[in-house]
C-alpha cells in the first residue's frame, strides 16, 4: 500500500508512480517557497501573448489551439474593419478577428511573430490575431490579484485580474467576456 503524501520518500520505493507524484508535489511546494509537510499547492496555467507592447494571459482551457495567421483570408462584405475575414482551417470556416483593432488600438498582427488564438468555444468558434504568443505560463494561485492593472490598450472590461511574479504583471483576458460583449457580436458595419 502506497504511503500518504508527505511521507518519507523511502516508503515509496516500491511504488514508482506514487514516488513521482510526491516528487512533483514537493517541487511545486519548493517553488512556492512553502514547507513540504501538509502543503497543497495548486497552479494556474495560461497562454502568454503580446498585444502591442503589453503582455497578457488567457486561461489554457479557453484556447483550443494556436495557429499561424492564415495567408488566405476571405473578406466578409459589410463587416467591421477588425474582422480580417474567414479562413478555411482543416475544412472548417473560422472567423479571424484582429484583437488590437477590435480594442481600438490600431491594426495588429502584421509581423512574422503574429499568431491566431483559436478560442475553445463550441458554439461560436473564432480566432483572435495577437502580435506574439509566448507559450504556456504557469503561476501559483497565490500570485493572482483580483484587480486588473491599468493597461495602455483599453481592455479593462475583458480582464479578470492579473498574475504578479516579481516585477512582471500579466493581466488575464477572458474569452467569455469577449464573446459576450455586445459590440463584438455586432460585426456588421452600420
Amino acid at each position: 500500500m502506497p504511503a500518504a503524501a508527505g511521507s518519507p520518500l523511502r516508503s515509496l520505493r516500491e511504488h514508482p508512480f506514487e514516488l513521482l507524484q510526491e516528487l512533483e508535489r514537493r517541487g511545486k511546494v519548493a517553488l512556492a517557497g512553502g514547507s513540504i509537510a501538509g502543503s497543497d499547492v495548486t497552479e494556474w496555467v495560461g497562454i502568454g501573448f503580446r498585444l502591442g507592447a503589453e503582455q497578457f494571459l488567457m486561461a489554457r482551457q479557453e484556447v483550443r489551439e494556436v495557429l499561424m495567421v492564415p495567408s488566405s483570408l476571405t473578406r466578409v462584405p459589410g463587416s467591421k474593419s477588425w474582422i480580417r475575414g474567414l479562413a478555411n482551417v482543416r475544412g472548417h470556416l473560422l472567423p479571424i478577428i484582429d484583437l488590437r483593432a477590435f480594442l481600438g488600438a490600431g491594426a495588429g498582427g502584421a509581423g512574422r511573430t503574429a499568431r491566431v488564438l483559436v478560442l475553445n468555444d463550441g458554439e461560436f468558434p473564432v480566432g483572435l490575431i495577437v502580435d506574439e504568443v509566448y507559450g504556456f505560463r504557469r503561476f501559483l494561485d497565490r500570485e493572482h490579484e483580483p484587480d486588473a492593472p491599468e493597461t495602455l490598450i483599453r481592455c479593462d472590461r475583458f480582464l479578470t485580474g492579473a498574475f504578479r511574479r516579481g516585477d512582471e504583471v500579466w493581466p488575464v483576458f477572458s474569452s467569455v467576456r469577449i464573446l459576450a460583449a455586445e459590440d463584438f457580436s455586432r460585426a456588421a458595419e452600420n
